[in-house]
């Protein structure tokens, strides 16, 4: 493989976070977000959202896309008391680098005031993002239908005030010809500098004139050639790089990397996910475990009907809350939520109608046919088409965090 094939390559996977990321922001501005405002989702994810790959149901969304150059912004969060509250704090590269909430920063909410990588941090309360550009992404648990209205109240007590700036961009999206797409990359690059610790990566990219400066006039046909060939390398690689939940499967389940959404130099993984589960949570935040089905992919058969079952001595051991979402899988690696006749997208230890059985167990029937009426409350809905399965775990305790605990494995029903 020639050093310009490599290099082009390589480039994909590193830079397909910013990408991604930048995509994000620029759907959000196309719907009047703005700027340094949080955009408060007041319903429920369904069928129709297909903004971010794998969304939850289980929480409301609030969202703010900041830029840091224009000076330090104050982050306020409400008191959430039991209720699961976070706010995931993501760089340009997709990485976690903050999450304030329950598990960090505890229920009494609290004012925190949020600086760009060259401002002077001083007093208390002072997070430090490592580029200009930021994601904030807070998640508010939603207990029932009945319960929406109060995490609303909660969701709405979230807010950011800094100073006015425009949006960056606009950027090429990932399936942009090849001079488009690096063009984007490199002018990310430029505006969020990548971290010391990336350098022996970086001096891989010199060949196609990244990080310092890309133009794609200076490359003759063969060589678009090579760059093409590493660009649809690097395309193939993340559709196959593990994403939210690995790819090792135990008792037809895999666990996700410890690296998961705080990457270091992990980047195969880091596309992975910002291509098939952006946004994703620390482990200690959240346990993302992805069923292993018989097709291509880990994905299953929505003819087949199947069961999940807990013993009573073996529950889920969270710390918050567990949810089994499905969703149809789309061509290129991403996961959206199915139109069902149960509007249920997921379903979990909250689930209105839920059953244990006589014994304690508990069993989830997962498949397109209705599983009869004593089973409803239990169904999970499945397309006659190929899916996949996520359990989320929030706040999973010791044994699930560290491998002592597994999950059982799916059944033909």
């Amino acid at each position: 493989m020639s050093d310009l094939r490599t290099a082009a390559r390589d480039a994909f996977i590193y830079t397909l976070p910013l990408i991604e990321l930048a995509t994000t922001r620029q759907r959000g501005q196309a719907v009047g977000h703005r700027m340094g405002v949080f955009a408060h989702v007041r319903h429920l994810a369904n069928h129709k959202h297909r903004a971010v790959t794998t969304p939850n149901t289980d929480t409301l969304y609030s969202t703010a896309q900041i830029d840091l150059s224009a000076g330090p912004v104050t982050i306020s969060l409400p008191a959430a008391g039991e209720r699961y509250l976070s706010l995931a704090l993501m760089d340009a590269y997709t990485n976690n680098f903050a999450i304030l909430g329950t598990r960090t920063t505890g229920p009494d909410g609290g004012t925190f005031r949020l600086v760009g990588p060259r401002d002077a941090a001083e007093g208390w309360n002072v997070v430090r993002a490592p580029t200009d550009h930021v994601w904030a992404l807070a998640r508010v648990l939603v207990e029932s239908p009945e319960d929406l209205e109060a995490a609303r109240e909660v969701q709405a007590g979230i807010s950011l005030q800094g100073p006015a700036c425009d949006m960056p961009g606009p950027y090429a999206p990932r399936s942009a010809g090849w001079a488009e797409y690096f063009t984007a990359a490199a002018a990310l690059i430029t505006a969020n500098p990548p971290p010391v610790t990336d350098l022996a990566l970086l001096r891989t990219l010199a060949p196609l004139g990244l990080p310092d400066g890309f133009d794609p006039a200076r490359f003759s046909p063969v060589e678009v050639a090579e760059i093409e060939a590493g660009l649809a390398e690097g395309r193939k690689a993340v559709r196959g790089g593990g994403g939210l939940a690995g790819t090792e499967f135990i008792q037809g389940w895999s666990y996700p990397s410890s690296r998961l959404g705080d990457f270091a130099q992990d980047y195969l993984l880091r596309g992975a996910v910002a291509l098939g589960g952006l946004a994703a949570l620390p482990p200690a935040e959240a346990m993302y475990l992805q069923a292993e089905g018989p097709l291509p992919r880990k994905l299953f058969d929505g003819a087949q009907a199947w069961r999940l079952h807990f013993p009573a001595d073996a529950p889920l051991p969270v710390n918050s809350f567990w949810s089994l979402s499905l969703y149809e899988a789309t061509d290129d690696g991403q996961f959206f939520f199915w139109d069902n006749p149960l509007n249920r997208y997921a379903i979990g230890d909250r689930t209105p109608g839920l059953k244990a059985n006589d014994d304690g167990s508990l069993d989830i029937w997962i498949g397109h046919d209705h599983p009869g009426p004593e089973r409803e409350g239990n169904w999970l809905p499945a397309p006659a088409a190929p899916f996949a399965l996520f359990m989320r775990a929030y706040l999973p305790k010791p044994e699930l965090l560290e491998g002592y605990y597994r999950m059982p494995p799916l059944q033909v029903a």
